[in-house]
């Protein structure tokens, strides 16, 4: 953003004005005017100085107090604001290289994302990409699972990252994570009907962790706590005590997946945590 003290002097500078002219006009002295043009208050002027001085200019006041409230914005307050818009316009300047401008015009993504120039595009930009990634990624939101027996899902035959819903979900890192709402009850009372989980499958599964599990040969699926056993078992624990464990053989799960992160409406008491 412009600071006051150049914007008053570009201004009077091009409107012939001297500086003793300029300080009479507003109402205040040559030095404290020399002070705001060069920057050596501690503290920007006020709200009526700066509404005289844009007079003085013929001037929108509006600007210039603009300019004083954000210089009394805390530095490092500043500094995020300021390092947030370089990553929005760095973002704007890659959208609009991968898909036109924003009327529309331009490269269409869906054709560019059938023949795979998306693809090869994302991994030529990847450089510009990676700064973005502590944001966190668009992670579609597919469908449902259950958390209680093992029920029919589908992800609408979508490719992968495809979905009709999106979640921006700050913190998550894995490109190939996922969300799904919960349904049924035998995650209770940890995890309620309704809520949203975020998995993540580039994250290996650890014992205890509560995962999405898809099962062969069906590929049906559930929401279950997992324990290793020997064997090669895998058992399928529900949290409500109203239903009963499963045991499965490790080649009989065809992906088992963490839950990472849990989306809850305010309001909801929490009982445990993901």
């Amino acid at each position: 953003m412009d600071q006051i003290g150049p914007t008053v002097r570009r201004r009077r500078q091009d409107l012939g004005l001297t500086l003793d002219a300029l300080a009479q006009a507003a109402g205040c002295s040559k030095a404290y005017l020399s002070a705001i043009e060069n920057d050596r208050l501690n503290n920007p002027p006020s709200r009526r100085v700066l509404e005289h001085i844009a007079a003085a200019l013929s001037i929108d006041a509006g600007d210039l107090i603009r300019m004083a409230e954000w210089q009394r914005t805390p530095a490092a307050v500043r500094a995020e604001v300021e390092h947030m818009a370089a990553h929005a316009r760095q973002v704007e300047r890659l959208l609009h290289q991968a898909g036109g401008d924003r009327a529309g015009h331009g490269r269409n993504l869906d054709a560019m994302y059938r023949n795979g120039q998306l693809h090869r595009w994302v991994d030529d930009h990847r450089p510009n990409i990676e700064p973005f990634r502590e944001i966190g990624y668009r992670v579609p939101l597919i469908n449902k699972v259950a958390a209680g027996y093992p029920t029919d899902f589908t992800d609408l035959d979508y490719p992968a990252r495809v979905a009709d819903e999106y979640l921006t979900v700050p913190g998550v890192t894995d490109a190939t994570a996922f969300a799904a709402r919960v349904v049924g009850s035998s995650m209770e009372p940890d995890y309620r009907e309704g809520e949203i989980i975020v998995f993540s499958p580039q994250r290996p599964a650890a014992d205890g962790e509560d995962c999405f599990v898809r099962l062969l040969p069906d590929h049906k699926t559930t929401f279950k706590r997992v324990f290793f056993e020997d064997g090669g078992r895998i058992r399928l624990q529900p949290l409500n005590d109203r239903f009963e464990a499963r045991t499965v053989q490790r080649v009989a799960v065809d992906g088992l997946y963490p839950a990472i992160l849990r989306l809850q409406q305010l309001g909801q008491p929490v009982n445990g945590s993901v």
